[in-house]
């Protein structure tokens, strides 16, 4: 995809659909870049997850390649500690912590059956599989959502989630109000104040994920992750927005 056709779509999707979303979306007013393309963002905003099956070591394995579609450069995946497909061997995650935010991510799979996957506050998998239509696949809340499949734009393509993250609410120390979730893919909206209920995958795949089953959720902001499954997925264009939402939002309300 050329420069121009990349930003003729980005614009069909914010017109047509929502201003602000889909492949090629600019930061809105008051985000943090936390992923420009560069060797020395990764090291300076990210990490990697220290989980119980935690196998790689610093500095970050993970290689900055050029842009197999446009120009600049990348993150790609495929660090050779999660080789076979172990996540949490080598999970990158943001070193700032999150509450409530707007995310903005582009993803781009080089080869059919490519897996990855976004974690929201290192708990919640935004799923990032290729060829998968079921509750396990591409762009569903995980085994929690159908995948809205047909919005993908296939592999060896650049993909846009952009994403409202309410975190759960706590009283007293007890869990008083799940996890909720707004979703765009490629800009058009696919998951609208969807609850999430649990961390699934058990302790090697996020935080919280062995504590009841995966229902124990503690009240800590943790950062976004990206998961590493042997494979060969890129990142670009990666932006959060802080927010602190007292009620669900169904939309971007605060752009």
């Amino acid at each position: 995809m050329k420069l121009s056709t990349l930003a003729a779509f980005s614009l069909l999707s914010a017109s047509s659909l929502h201003a602000g979303v889909g492949v090629g979306a600019k930061p809105v007013e008051g985000a943090e870049v936390v992923f420009d393309g560069s060797r020395e963002m990764l090291d300076a905003k990210w990490t990697y997850w220290q989980g119980p099956r935690f196998a790689s070591s610093l500095p970050i394995k993970w290689k900055i390649v050029d842009d197999p579609v446009d120009k600049g450069t990348v993150v790609m995946s495929d660090d050779p500690a999660a080789a076979g497909g172990l996540y949490g061997t080598a999970d990158i995650v943001t070193k700032e912590a999150y509450k409530d935010f707007r995310l903005h991510i582009e993803f781009n799979i080089a080869k059919p059956g490519g897996n990855s996957g976004v974690y929201l506050q290192n708990r919640y998998e935004i799923q990032v599989l290729d060829g998968d239509k079921t509750k396990h696949g591409m762009a569903a809340v995980i085994n929690e959502t159908e995948s809205p499949y047909e919005q993908y734009l296939g592999a060896g393509k650049w993909n846009a989630y952009d994403i409202t993250f309410r975190a759960a609410r706590f009283k007293d120390g007890k869990l008083t109000e799940k996890a909720m979730v707004t979703m765009y893919f490629n800009g058009k909206k696919v998951h609208v104040n969807q609850t999430i209920n649990q961390v699934w995958g058990g302790a090697n795949s996020g935080v919280d994920g062995g504590n009841d089953g995966g229902k124990g959720i503690t009240d800590t902001p943790q950062g976004l992750k990206l998961q590493a499954e042997g494979h060969d997925v890129r990142f670009r264009n990666i932006w959060i927005k802080k927010l602190d939402l007292e009620k669900p939002d169904s939309d971007f309300a605060a752009d």
